[in-house]
């Protein structure tokens, strides 16, 4: 139970923050975002292994470091933060609706992809390596990788790289039902692309 609280902990801030920092218009979201999933991996790591993303869950239980009976309790508590967190953020701007962003669906679906596998395989390759085990710096690349997407491709698609976050921005209503399609969909298909791609690379270590 101790790891499905600190897994809603850690979604519940960084869609809260998401939805804070998108409906203000601050030009320094991607920064904000980016540290606040940094501050929670580094704050959650060693009790839930930080995942605050069905993504990077389904990525860690391909790759052989979650038990198979932790994968739908950790989704349903980073799906349940990503509600909650939303609907505090409709309160606190008042209830009053936000309008849902247009992103062009087939480039939505490829940077998506691309960078839930950049994010899956930072993930993959710095918190549950061999070779970098007790490392100080994974929630440090982790949270960067979520902000150089958030910069580089968040006009594309919003830059959700997260089931979670997507669920929590398209009950805000700034995404379509469509584009919550878009990240479930490509952002569960990169994740599992990186697990493979880690054990093609580093076998069963």
């Amino acid at each position: 139970m101790k790891k499905y609280l600190v897994e809603f902990i850690g979604t519940f801030f960084l869609v809260f923050t998401v939805g804070m920092a998108v409906r203000s218009g601050s030009g320094l979201a991607p920064l904000a975002i980016g540290a606040s999933l940094m501050v929670m991996i580094f704050a959650g790591g060693h009790v839930s292994g930080a995942h605050f993303n069905p993504a990077v869950t389904l990525a860690v239980f391909l790759r052989g470091k979650c038990d198979k009976g932790d994968v739908i309790p950790y989704w349903i508590a980073q799906l349940a933060a990503g509600v909650v967190a939303a609907f505090i953020v409709s309160f606190l701007f008042g209830g009053k609706a936000a309008s849902a962003a247009v992103h062009a669906t087939v480039p939505s679906v490829i940077v998506e992809y691309l960078f839930t596998f950049a994010l899956a395989w930072v993930v993959l390759n710095t918190a549950t390596a061999k070779g970098t085990a007790g490392n100080s710096f994974y929630g440090l690349a982790i949270g960067m990788t979520v902000m150089t997407g958030a910069v580089a491709v968040g006009g594309v698609s919003g830059g959700a790289f997260n089931p979670a976050v997507g669920l929590g921005v398209f009950t805000m209503g700034l995404e379509s039902a469509k584009q919550l399609g878009v990240y479930v969909v490509s952002d569960l298909a990169g994740g599992a692309a990186a697990a493979l791609t880690y054990k093609f690379v580093n076998g069963s270590e």
